[in-house]
């Protein structure tokens, strides 16, 4: 048990993070809702938060490489407690009003691309000092973080039907806590600082620039290929959950029909992450890049057409199913092919690149949801999406054997 200790507290971490981001995530475009009534400013307020991660991303990189693993995961989660408490402590105090909620909002955002980097760098440490393997323990992680977004949703909604959308955020702000918490105890090496320690001691001069990640980015092909497809993918996807159903479930007032849709979304790719170990064993992963986007392309098309519950339930369950065992396998070719020194930087500009696109894509969906309503919005979307799935299997990165 001693042994297995690492992964446990990892994934404590992991979890409630996870946790607190899914219900803050749910509750901040309900709280615009109620309070302007504009699935516009909603998608505005959505993309200005996610502004932070692109900018701020790539040095939570460079501090995770350069201050440490653990330390930068601690105290992201500790600033990003303090963020959420902020919501409850302003409406007590003051007015809630739209622009004080983007402000908060702007601010919190700032603190949680530095510790979802530093947790996915020390994914490595956590291997090592637990005799897993990484593939396997990649998988866990991701299934992990998809289990917290089962829960989230249907906990955020339960909480906005029950205490209030405002107070949801106390919630919230206590996992942060524990998240850090977990952290603060585990007990690992990092691999990082031995590298470079060791690179030093026989002469060699390592690159401490922030640079780096950009450029092992940029020019490892097959890495910059799936960085771009999954960009595109996450700017016409992620509108979907903040904005499209958001709107289509407040319309109905049904927010417990939301986090139903949600989960069923993050349970499909919880398993398929979960399943990652044991389908990597069996599978190339050129056929197993071919599937996942193959099945995302095909589940989406149904739920674009807002079928009753039942049917959109089933759907967005295959949809994660099938995205499922793609964020492991990421984490896995990053990990075999960046010097374990540079890989914070590396995770921090690739998050940072999956920040980028998306602030895009919620104004857009937020606009043309007011001008053309929610079914037509949510058609687009979809086809966007299946084309850009299956146009990256065309690439010559994706069709050669990696």
């Amino acid at each position: 048990m001693k042994k297995k200790l690492p992964v446990v507290l990892h994934q404590l971490s992991n979890f409630s993070s996870g946790l607190g981001n899914s219900i803050v995530m749910i509750t901040i475009p309900w709280l615009i809702l109620e309070e302007t009534g504009s699935p516009a400013f909603a998608g505005l307020v959505a993309a200005i938060s996610a502004l932070p991660g692109l900018l701020i991303s790539p040095i939570g990189g460079w501090l995770v490489d350069h201050l440490g693993r653990r330390s930068v995961s601690i105290w992201a989660d500790l600033l990003s407690a303090a963020a959420v408490a902020a919501f409850p402590i302003v409406a007590l105090t003051a007015d809630l009003t739209s622009s004080v909620i983007l402000i908060i909002a702007v601010i919190g955002a700032i603190f949680d691309p530095a510790g979802y980097t530093a947790r996915k760098t020390l994914l490595a440490d956590v291997a090592k000092a637990s005799d897993i393997e990484l593939d396997r323990l990649n998988g866990i992680h991701d299934g992990f973080m998809g289990v917290s977004w089962i829960f989230g949703p249907a906990v955020g909604a339960g909480l906005i039907s029950t205490v209030g959308a405002v107070n949801s955020f106390w919630v919230a702000g206590g996992l942060f806590i524990f998240a850090a918490l977990a952290i603060a105890f585990l007990r690992v090496g990092n691999l990082g600082k031995e590298a470079r320690d060791l690179a030093e001691e026989m002469g060699e001069t390592t690159n401490r620039s922030i640079s780096v990640g950009f450029q092992v980015l940029w020019n490892d092909k097959l890495i910059r290929t799936i960085t771009i497809a999954v960009l595109i993918i996450a700017a016409v996807y992620l509108p979907t959950e903040t904005v499209v159903l958001s709107t289509y479930f407040e319309d109905l007032g049904k927010p417990a029909s939301l986090g139903v849709v949600i989960s069923a979304l993050a349970a499909g790719s919880a398993i398929g992450s979960f399943g990652y170990g044991w389908i990597s064993a069996r599978m190339s992963r050129k056929n197993l890049v071919r599937a996942t986007l193959i099945g995302t392309a095909i589940s989406i098309i149904p739920m674009a057409f807002l079928p009753p519950l039942p049917i959109l339930i089933v759907a967005g369950f295959f949809l994660g199913l099938s995205w499922g065992p793609f964020n492991p396998l990421v984490s896995t070719l990053i990990q075999q092919r960046v010097p374990a020194d540079q890989q914070g930087r590396v995770f921090g500009v690739q998050t940072a690149v999956f920040y980028a696109a998306p602030p895009l894509g919620m104004v857009a969906a937020g606009l043309s949801v007011e001008r053309f309503g929610v079914s037509a919005t949510y058609i687009v979307l979809a086809a966007i999406l299946s084309a850009t799935a299956l146009l990256a299997l065309l690439t010559k990165s994706l069709r050669s054997d990696f």
